[in-house]
């Protein structure tokens, strides 16, 4: 059975180095994983309970003291599940469903002026959204292979995103 994103995202943190809760948040944080999954603060310890009931990590029995944190470790199960799991979330090219196209899609809603006024105020919130990403991937160096290929990936989608926003922009002032 596949795992979700959330889960394969929980899942290759452990995997890349066992960990406890609070320790996948940090990491999820410095990354800016949120940026491009939804893995919420409080969904960590639900998707940790979830992978271990299906055998894909084991959490470590707590050393008692002020501050007990179980560590997860992934089983082999877990590696093999996310190793093929990640080969086809790289083959697949499915749809992404994206809020903003479902916008453009309603564009009959909206006069010229109301779609383009939208476009202008969606444009610096794109070069904000690069600018964070930029210091994201600046501020943790060195990055593994993973993290920089996300950094990577991310700023080739929100550049060509400004790009085609750009245009509109300009073609609305012609």
């Amino acid at each position: 059975m596949a795992c979700t994103p959330a889960e394969l995202t929980i899942l290759g943190l452990v995997i890349e180095r066992p960990a406890h809760g609070y320790d996948l948040e940090q990491v999820i944080e410095q990354r800016g994983i949120r940026q491009w999954t939804e893995v919420g603060f409080s969904s960590i310890y639900y998707l940790l309970t979830k992978l271990e009931k299906r055998g894909l990590i084991q959490g470590a029995q707590p050393v008692p003291g002020p501050k007990s944190r179980r560590i997860y470790h992934a089983t082999d199960e877990g590696r093999r599940v996310a190793r093929q799991d990640v080969i086809a979330q790289l083959i697949e090219a499915d749809p992404i469903p994206h809020p903003f196209l479902v916008g453009v899609a309603n564009l009959p809603l909206l006069t010229e002026r109301e779609y383009a006024d939208a476009l202008r105020a969606r444009l610096p919130q794109i070069e904000a959204r690069i600018t964070a990403v930029r210091e994201a991937e600046q501020s943790q160096t060195p990055l593994p292979l993973a993290a920089r290929e996300v950094f990577s990936y991310s700023l080739s989608l929100l550049e060509a995103e400004r790009s085609w926003l750009a245009s509109r922009v300009q073609a609305s002032h012609d």
